[in-house]
């Protein structure tokens, strides 16, 4: 490969790289040809971008952009798959999810995810356990409607036993 089309390959997981909030390095060698067909359709559904690439070429793309990756350079090793994503837990939910028919593969190798590095497969439960971003906020709105609808409902229950005395009392009078 010629040194000019290198740089342009390192440009472009560059742009990719800065494009989305979290990438996942995982392993994907052994998979048949069925099984990866059947992963590049599932990331396709779930909106992550899968890339194979050249362990080098990552290293030097990881190099050109902002951020300490330093973590992530040891597992650079054998074939390298990468799992874009802007949803931190999307990739290892699916990742589980389609480990379900096969134990080993895709393995995960490192994941960085909201500026932070995780290695090793033992992380994936973990990762796929971290609240995305609409999930946080979702929490935290409810957290902030409960006491309103606290006293609102406080308020409509006594309005109801208003309601109650004032009818009784009328009819006593009659």
């Amino acid at each position: 490969m010629k040194k000019e089309d290198k740089a342009i390959i390192i440009s472009k997981i560059a742009d990719t790289l800065k494009e989305y909030s979290c990438f996942y390095l995982v392993e994907t060698a052994g998979l048949n040809a069925e099984r990866t067909s059947a992963l590049r359709r599932a990331c396709f559904k779930d909106d992550i971008k899968l890339m194979v690439v050249k362990n080098t070429l990552l290293h030097k793309a990881l190099e050109t952009i902002d951020g300490d990756f330093s973590e992530i350079y040891p597992a650079l090793k054998e074939s390298t798959s990468i799992m874009f994503a802007n949803v931190g837990n999307a990739p290892a939910k699916l990742l589980k999810d389609f480990r379900k028919k096969d134990d080993v593969l895709p393995r995960l190798k490192a994941a960085y995810v909201e500026e932070t590095v995780y290695v090793g497969e033992d992380q994936l439960d973990t990762l796929a356990s971290i609240k995305s971003k609409n999930e946080l906020i979702a929490d935290v709105v409810a957290l902030l409607q409960s006491p309103a609808k606290n006293v609102v409902s406080a308020l409509q229950s006594g309005g109801n036993k208003l309601h109650g005395i004032l009818e009784t009392l009328s009819k006593k009078e009659d």
